[in-house]
Protein backbone atom coordinates (compact mmCIF):
# COMPACT_ATOMS: atom_id res chain seq x y z
CA UNK A 1 0.00 0.00 0.00
CA UNK A 2 1.51 3.33 -0.46
CA UNK A 3 0.94 5.93 1.62
CA UNK A 4 -1.04 8.06 -0.30
CA UNK A 5 -3.76 5.37 0.12
CA UNK A 6 -3.60 5.45 3.88
CA UNK A 7 -4.46 9.17 3.94
CA UNK A 8 -7.95 10.37 4.69
CA UNK A 9 -9.32 12.08 1.79
CA UNK A 10 -9.20 16.16 3.40
CA UNK A 11 -12.04 18.44 2.32
CA UNK A 12 -11.74 21.74 1.02
CA UNK A 13 -13.30 24.49 3.08
CA UNK A 14 -16.65 24.92 0.84
CA UNK A 15 -17.29 21.71 1.29
CA UNK A 16 -17.03 22.37 5.35
CA UNK A 17 -18.67 25.28 5.44
CA UNK A 18 -21.51 23.39 3.22
CA UNK A 19 -21.70 21.16 5.90
CA UNK A 20 -21.76 23.17 8.69
CA UNK A 21 -24.73 25.14 6.73
CA UNK A 22 -27.20 21.65 6.67
CA UNK A 23 -26.53 21.59 10.57
CA UNK A 24 -27.45 24.60 11.07
CA UNK A 25 -30.61 24.88 8.98
CA UNK A 26 -33.79 24.64 11.09
CA UNK A 27 -36.03 21.59 10.85
CA UNK A 28 -38.22 21.25 7.75
CA UNK A 29 -42.30 21.85 7.56
CA UNK A 30 -42.85 18.15 8.12
CA UNK A 31 -40.44 17.81 11.23
CA UNK A 32 -42.22 20.98 12.86
CA UNK A 33 -46.01 19.31 11.89
CA UNK A 34 -44.93 15.87 13.61
CA UNK A 35 -43.44 17.83 17.09
CA UNK A 36 -46.79 19.37 17.00
CA UNK A 37 -48.90 16.41 16.91
CA UNK A 38 -46.74 14.70 19.57
CA UNK A 39 -47.38 17.99 22.12
CA UNK A 40 -50.66 17.47 21.44
CA UNK A 41 -50.72 13.51 22.04
CA UNK A 42 -49.06 14.21 25.19
CA UNK A 43 -51.46 16.44 26.00
CA UNK A 44 -54.48 14.33 25.50
CA UNK A 45 -52.96 11.57 27.39
CA UNK A 46 -52.45 13.56 30.09
CA UNK A 47 -56.26 14.79 30.41
CA UNK A 48 -57.15 11.27 29.53
CA UNK A 49 -55.22 9.97 32.81
CA UNK A 50 -56.67 12.84 35.25
CA UNK A 51 -60.24 11.63 33.89
CA UNK A 52 -59.27 8.57 34.60
CA UNK A 53 -57.45 8.99 38.07
CA UNK A 54 -59.38 8.02 41.20
CA UNK A 55 -59.17 10.58 44.18
CA UNK A 56 -57.25 9.50 46.66
CA UNK A 57 -58.76 8.70 49.87
CA UNK A 58 -56.47 8.70 52.90
CA UNK A 59 -57.33 6.20 56.11
CA UNK A 60 -55.52 8.48 58.34
CA UNK A 61 -56.44 12.17 57.45
CA UNK A 62 -53.94 14.76 57.29
CA UNK A 63 -55.37 16.71 60.16
CA UNK A 64 -55.46 13.62 62.85
CA UNK A 65 -51.82 12.94 61.78
CA UNK A 66 -50.82 16.53 63.48
CA UNK A 67 -52.34 16.37 66.81
CA UNK A 68 -51.26 12.58 66.94
CA UNK A 69 -47.66 13.81 66.48
CA UNK A 70 -48.18 17.20 69.07
CA UNK A 71 -49.83 15.04 71.64
CA UNK A 72 -46.76 12.17 71.13
CA UNK A 73 -44.56 15.14 72.01
CA UNK A 74 -46.05 16.17 74.67
CA UNK A 75 -46.28 12.83 75.99
CA UNK A 76 -42.08 12.47 75.51
CA UNK A 77 -41.95 15.80 77.07
CA UNK A 78 -43.81 14.69 79.95
CA UNK A 79 -41.81 11.74 80.38
CA UNK A 80 -38.45 13.10 80.08
CA UNK A 81 -39.35 15.57 82.74
CA UNK A 82 -40.03 12.78 84.90
CA UNK A 83 -37.13 10.70 84.01
CA UNK A 84 -35.03 13.59 84.40
CA UNK A 85 -36.32 14.89 88.05
CA UNK A 86 -36.65 11.20 89.23
CA UNK A 87 -33.47 9.11 88.70
CA UNK A 88 -31.38 11.76 87.67
CA UNK A 89 -32.37 14.79 90.11
CA UNK A 90 -33.13 12.05 93.39
CA UNK A 91 -36.67 13.15 93.66
CA UNK A 92 -39.52 11.70 93.00
CA UNK A 93 -40.75 11.40 89.53
CA UNK A 94 -44.13 12.65 90.07
CA UNK A 95 -43.02 16.00 91.76
CA UNK A 96 -42.04 17.12 88.28
CA UNK A 97 -45.36 17.31 87.34
CA UNK A 98 -46.55 19.61 89.93
CA UNK A 99 -46.56 23.48 89.82
CA UNK A 100 -45.07 24.25 92.98
CA UNK A 101 -42.06 22.74 91.85
CA UNK A 102 -41.58 24.79 88.34
CA UNK A 103 -42.84 27.63 90.53
CA UNK A 104 -39.70 27.22 92.74
CA UNK A 105 -37.23 26.25 89.35
CA UNK A 106 -38.94 29.77 88.28
CA UNK A 107 -37.91 31.56 91.07
CA UNK A 108 -34.31 30.04 91.31
CA UNK A 109 -33.41 31.25 87.99
CA UNK A 110 -34.79 34.55 88.14
CA UNK A 111 -33.32 35.32 91.70
CA UNK A 112 -36.35 36.53 93.34
CA UNK A 113 -36.13 37.21 97.12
Amino acid sequence: MSTKQLEKPVKKKSEKDAEKQKRSLPKDKKNKEEAETRKQQKKKQKQEKKKNKKPRRRVFPIWLRIIVVLLLAVGALTLGLMIGYGVLGDGKALDALKTETWQHVIDIVTKEK
